[in-house]
Parts: structure tokens; C-alpha cells; sequence
């Protein structure tokens, strides 16, 4: 599949995007676990909610030729690292990088790449952080590694990038420059009113199920009495309040 051309109508570019989509929900349970045990230690929801989605054939092409990429399979692979993307939204502004730190200890996904968005916003006003991960698959009796986009926002940056997205699509990307500054300016005021948490729990993660047949993740305040529990594996990540 190397050099081969891309035809999105044929099946090997289904085969391939159906690699990607069970990747991408792999992902979202292993999220959605996560975010049940913060919400059953912490008493809130530090996730309010995950979405997901499989980037279009038309966006996955538009984006490589504005690359300059030869449209072939290897460029799609190594080039193009959010046909897979989960957004994950978090209720307080505080709780994004305690998500982040926690998705970096979870044992089967490899961190790529690392963009902050939120300490320097895009010039739109765009604000996130982005992780561009890896995680091993089985595919045809091999072992394959998948790369996906993952976005943590809070409500309020959720909210924009949403709003943005539909105003550059309508627009075809073609904004005035008075239009952009005034994007600008209100995605600063959003950001800005985004509330922070004041009190942050430390708590220590447990081992995150890498497929539904795995055990469900939990929560512990102390691992000294489960660090002998069978199959999950206490993962040191304490995060405290000052982090």
C-alpha cells in the first residue's frame, strides 16, 4: 500500500479508514473509562463529555495537497495524524492538564507530538491542547501502530472551536480582517472567563483497560491495599493540587 495512489472509492481506502475508526474507538473507551473514575473519586465531572470522529476522504486529500503531498498511502500514514480525532471536554479550565497527565501514563499510548494551544492560542483565538498519539492494534495477525489527534478543551473553548469551525466553513475560509479580529478578541474574552477550580484532590490513577474485555479502570486513594489486585496494575500518577 506504500506508493499506491489513493482512491477513496475503492475498498483498500476502506480497509484503512476502518483501521482508523477502530482505533478511534478503542480510544474513546479507554476515555470513557477514565472519565466514569474520575467522576466516581472526584465527585464531579472532570470530564463533562467526549466526542470523536473520523476525518472525511475530501478533508483527508484537501489537507495533503495543501501539504504539497503526493496523494499515496504512505504520505496518508506518515503525514496526516488526525484521521482519527477524540475531543475531550473538560468542566474546569484546571482539569486539562491533569487529563493530559493522566493520558500520558496510560501504558499503551505512545505520545508523538504536543501542541499547547491554551498558553498560546491560535491566532483565530483557537484554544486546546493537542496530543498526537499512537496506539498498537492487531491487524491481520500483525502488530500495527495507529496514530490519532486527541484535543482536551474545557466547555467554554469547546464552544468556540465549534463556533469557528462553522463560521470558516460557511465562509469558505475567506473572513475580512475585521471579522478575524473580532473572532480574535471574543475567543480572549471566553478564555479569560473560563472558570478555574480552586481545590484539586491528588489522587492516583489505576491502570486504564486497553480493550473492552479488560477490566474496568478504578480510582484508589491509596494503592498500598491494591497493588496486588489481578489484572489491573496500579500506574503511579499522583497529581497534587500545585500541579
Amino acid at each position: 500500500m506504500q506508493l499506491v495512489p489513493i482512491n477513496v472509492q475503492n475498498k483498500d481506502f476502506e480497509k484503512l479508514m476502518g483501521i482508523y475508526n477502530r482505533a478511534r474507538e478503542q480510544l474513546v473507551f479507554q476515555f470513557e473509562t477514565l472519565k466514569q473514575a474520575l467522576e466516581e473519586y472526584c465527585k464531579y465531572d472532570v470530564i463533562d463529555h467526549i466526542t470523536s470522529r473520523i476525518k472525511s476522504p475530501e478533508s483527508i486529500i484537501g489537507k495533503m495537497q495543501k501539504k504539497n503531498l503526493d496523494i499515496n498511502y504512505k504520505n496518508l500514514i506518515e503525514n496526516i495524524n488526525d484521521i482519527s480525532g477524540i475531543r475531550i471536554i473538560c468542566t474546569f479550565k484546571d482539569d486539562i492538564k491533569r487529563v493530559k497527565e493522566l493520558i500520558k501514563r496510560i501504558p499503551n499510548i505512545e505520545i508523538l507530538n504536543e501542541k499547547d494551544f491554551i498558553n498560546k492560542p491560535k491566532k483565530s483565538g483557537y484554544s486546546a491542547y493537542h496530543l498526537i498519539v499512537e496506539i498498537p492494534m492487531k491487524y491481520e495477525g500483525q502488530d500495527i501502530y495507529v496514530k490519532s489527534e486527541i484535543q482536551i478543551c474545557t466547555m467554554a473553548m469547546n464552544f468556540w472551536a465549534t463556533a469557528e469551525h462553522k463560521i470558516k466553513y460557511k465562509t469558505k475560509g475567506k473572513l475580512s480582517k475585521i471579522d478575524s479580529k473580532k473572532m480574535e478578541v471574543y475567543a480572549k474574552i471566553i478564555n479569560k472567563n473560563t472558570i478555574a477550580r480552586p481545590i484539586a484532590p491528588a489522587f492516583k490513577l489505576v491502570e486504564i483497560a486497553c480493550s473492552p474485555s479488560c477490566a474496568p479502570t478504578t480510582l484508589e486513594r491509596s494503592s498500598s491495599s491494591s497493588r496486588d489486585r489481578e489484572p489491573i496494575r496500579i500506574v503511579e500518577a499522583r497529581i497534587d493540587a500545585s500541579s
